[in-house]
């Protein structure tokens, strides 16, 4: 999309001091889909160049998706329960996916987050194989079909590749997780080889959880993301049953398990990390393993409230992912970590606004490989997200108070635009590759007929 120049009324951009609000921004898209140059306080929109209205933020990174989740909304909502028949109603719904049907159901997916202002996306990949176990002609089918759905909805994903090969310390796989399991790491390392990356796809690796993946094939995951400097993903102590699991087991918590077996490190990134002892904490800080964390995803489920203040201040970054897509708002992730530490302490002011952008953008990107998107510089990735101020939401505060407003009070319904690599796939808050997407997730959703 090179010769492309973007008009932006207002603009947040990076600076020596830290990142502020800018006026009148034109922004050049270069070869490769990268920002030629920005141009602050440009005068008004030249003509030639694409006006966009509000506040023009880098894209959002999701850096923590299951996409066949999206399907359980509403469904998991009836009655009550626990994480784990949550998980039952799960398995339901990916027994009755095949490479096609997830092909229509992530492009769905993917097309809502980018209306959602998302511009890539951490997909934490484990449902491999077809129902049964048994391998499909090309045995990664089901990834490929997720990096074409990206493709399709015009955003960037990163396919975590999952390793998943025990239901629990010690124990088989059931009937539900056969998709799921190569045998063993050297398997999958050998089926996860042959997904290459593209223009618009990177390959990482992903440890589902310590739960499910025997302590002696951990550094081999590890080792396969080590040789290709590739991300590295694991669920952590989302569930203190996990935790009291592994200390029978192990007799040390699932953090102290990761660190010995060389998976914590910073390409690694820790999902929830809900239920940390103090030493865990040290050992993730130290380590400056990033933390993603999922608040709509855990208040849904009853998770808890990580101690996400406390990691960041050992030295954790801190990235934010939608998950289980209960809701799929970056603008909601971002202000609920704030929010859920105010419950937490009673006190306010944990994370600036600026902060919060920052682990929904730039920490975002770099926790999923993509550490040349996330900012709007010269040389970075033209990935940008365009939010109205002027809806009943973001109303009233100056343009000064961007930031704040896009944290505070915006929501995925103020997105306008969203460009990627130049490329505007979202005008006017209309998808221009999915035309409707509510029609594309309903279709996909009920052809499941589960």
């Amino acid at each position: 999309m090179s010769g492309l120049t973007y008009w932006a009324e207002h603009a947040w951009l990076p600076h020596a001091n830290g990142t502020v609000v800018e006026k009148d921004v034109l922004i050049a898209v270069g070869p490769g889909g990268r920002i030629a140059h920005v141009t602050p306080d440009s005068g008004p929109c030249p003509s030639g160049a694409v006006r966009l209205g509000g506040l023009l933020l880098p894209g959002q990174a999701n850096a923590h998706s299951h996409a066949f989740h999206r399907a359980l909304r509403g469904n998991v909502q009836v009655g009550s329960g626990t994480f784990w028949t949550w998980r039952d109603t799960m398995y339901r719904f990916a027994g009755a996916l095949d490479p096609d049907s997830y092909l229509d159901l992530a492009t769905a997916v993917y097309a809502e987050m980018a209306l959602a202002g998302i511009t890539a996306v951490g997909e934490f990949h484990y449902l491999h194989h077809a129902p049964g176990g048994g391998r499909y002609d090309d045995p990664n089918a089901m990834g490929h079909a997720l990096i074409e759905a990206a493709h399709r909805a015009g955003i960037r994903i990163t396919l975590l590749d999952t390793c998943y090969l025990s239901s629990g310390f010690g124990a088989e796989v059931t009937k539900p997780q056969l998709r799921f399991s190569d045998g063993d790491a050297d398997a999958w390392a050998a089926r996860t080889d042959a997904l290459k990356p593209t223009d618009h796809a990177r390959i990482g690796a992903a440890v589902h959880s310590v739960r499910a993946v025997p302590a002696d094939q951990l550094t081999t995951v590890a080792h396969w993301a080590a040789m290709r400097k590739a991300p590295l993903h694991v669920h952590l102590s989302e569930q203190t049953a996990e935790n009291d699991a592994c200390l029978t087991s192990h007799g040390v918590t699932p953090t102290r398990l990761l660190a010995d077996h060389g998976v914590l490190g910073p390409r690694t990134s820790a999902v929830h990390a809900t239920h940390l002892t103090d030493e865990d904490i040290r050992l993730l800080g130290d380590s400056s393993t990033t933390i993603c964390m999922c608040p709509t995803t855990e208040r849904d489920l009853a998770d808890g409230i990580g101690p996400a203040r406390r990691l960041a201040g050992s030295g954790c970054p801190i990235s934010l992912g939608s998950d289980s897509h209960a809701v799929i708002d970056p603008f909601e992730e971002a202000r609920a970590l704030e929010l859920n530490e105010r419950l937490r302490t009673r006190t306010r002011g944990h994370w600036t606004a600026h902060a919060l952008l920052r682990a929904g953008t730039e920490d975002g990107h770099a926790s999923l490989g993509w550490p040349e998107a996330g900012r709007i510089e010269a040389g970075a990735l033209a990935d940008f997200t365009a939010i109205a101020l002027d809806t009943v939401r973001t109303a009233g505060p100056g343009p000064q108070l961007g930031a704040e407003t896009a944290v505070f009070a915006a929501s995925a319904a103020d997105v306008r635009h969203v460009i990627v690599g130049g490329r505007h796939i979202v005008k006017d808050g209309v998808h221009q590759l999915v035309p409707d997407v509510a029609d594309a997730l309903r279709t996909s959703i009920t052809t499941l007929g589960t």
